[in-house]
This record gives C-alpha cells, sequence and structure tokens, in this order.
C-alpha cells in the first residue's frame, strides 16, 4: 500500500510539474504586434498635424523627441534602443517584434539616427524612404570620407 501511495505521489509532482513549465514557456513566448498599413505606408493612427506649426516628426525648439530610433533603410527596419523592439514590414503589414526574422537579421546594412513623437516610427516610413533611399547612406558616407583628409 505504501508503494502505490509514493507511485501516485510521484505521477502527481511530475504531472503539476510538467503543468507549470508549459504554462511558463507560453507566457514567456516573445509577443507581436500586427499593424495593417495601406499602399503609402500609413496605418490610419493619427498622422494629422496643425497648420501653422511643424508636423509631428519635426521636434519644436527646445523639445526633445521623445523616441530615438535606428533605422535601417536597406531591409525598412526601425529598431527602438529603449525598448528594445524591432519594427518591420512583413507581406502587407507591419510587425513589432524583440527579434528579427532570419533574413532581415542578415543584411541590415547601414542605419540612421531619428528621432520622432511617436511610438510607430512606421507611420512615416513614406517620407523616410524619400531622404533616406535604400543603398544610398553607403555612397553618402564614402563621399564624406573622401573628402575628409584632404
Amino acid at each position: 500500500m505504501n508503494h502505490t501511495l509514493s507511485k501516485r505521489l510521484f505521477i502527481g509532482l511530475a504531472v503539476g510539474l510538467l503543468t507549470v513549465s508549459v504554462i511558463f514557456t507560453i507566457g514567456c513566448a516573445p509577443k507581436k504586434v500586427v499593424v495593417v498599413y495601406d499602399e503609402d505606408g500609413y496605418s490610419g493612427h493619427g498622422h494629422t498635424h496643425k497648420k501653422g506649426g511643424p508636423p509631428p516628426h519635426a521636434p519644436a525648439h527646445g523639445y526633445r523627441a521623445k523616441y530615438q530610433y535606428r533605422y535601417y533603410p536597406d531591409c525598412s527596419v526601425y529598431y527602438d534602443n529603449r525598448r528594445e523592439v524591432y519594427f518591420y514590414i512583413k507581406g502587407d503589414h507591419w510587425e513589432v517584434g524583440v527579434s528579427l526574422p532570419r533574413h532581415l537579421r542578415i543584411g541590415l546594412g547601414d542605419s540612421v539616427s531619428i528621432e520622432l513623437d511617436t511610438d510607430r516610427p512606421y507611420i512615416y516610413h513614406r517620407e523616410h524612404v524619400k531622404k533616406y533611399p535604400p543603398g544610398q547612406l553607403k555612397k553618402k558616407n564614402k563621399h564624406k570620407n573622401k573628402h575628409k583628409w584632404g
């Protein structure tokens, strides 16, 4: 009888441990946020500014932007160092995650620092593509360094 009791206790502990480990595994999985954007690159979330003032992406005098990003033009990726998340295009929508898909990790290329007053940098993606066309950062840096030493 004592042997049966210890066997039941062992099985109960094993099942309980398995249940707890499954709960922790599911609860700690990386979260993704999916944002659908239109053909212009906007998600439709409050992309307006008042006439007469600076646009939302241009800080007013003495004002410091709340969010700083590294923008990688060659693959249209934003990285928020403070929150440690990436924003990237997947299919027809933007995704947010703590890591990038393998194909994006391999070829990030050069980056530029961008300061914005929004937690959604992709709403200004169209402006960023115009200002920093893919493949152009390397050319600009090469041209700058060419004349640096005389």
